[in-house]
């Protein structure tokens, strides 16, 4: 079974979230790119960005992993390990 089916979770749907979320090409947003230093991501937007992960992924992010959200790929993995119920 996809990790997709186990959890609902899209990388490529996510990715166009940040994307809409952020208002920058979806192009831009790559596995790695960094979304302060590379996408000009303020504490704003950032904030943003969590509140959309949070109702569309029903998750709860504590402060502690917003740390985490600074990529697609470890936004990725944070939203992968809390919706299999690691967090």
């Amino acid at each position: 079974m996809s990790d997709q089916l186990t959890t609902g979770l899209d990388k490529e749907d996510l990715r166009q979230l940040i994307a809409d979320t952020i208002d920058v090409d979806l192009a831009e947003v790559t596995d790695d790119a960094h979304f302060v230093n590379d996408l000009e991501v303020d504490s704003l937007m950032a904030l943003e960005i969590t509140v959309r992960l949070e109702k569309r992924y029903g998750v709860k992010m504590e402060e502690s992993e917003l740390i985490a959200v600074s990529t697609l790929d470890s936004t990725y993995q944070l939203l992968d390990g809390k919706l299999r119920g690691g967090s």
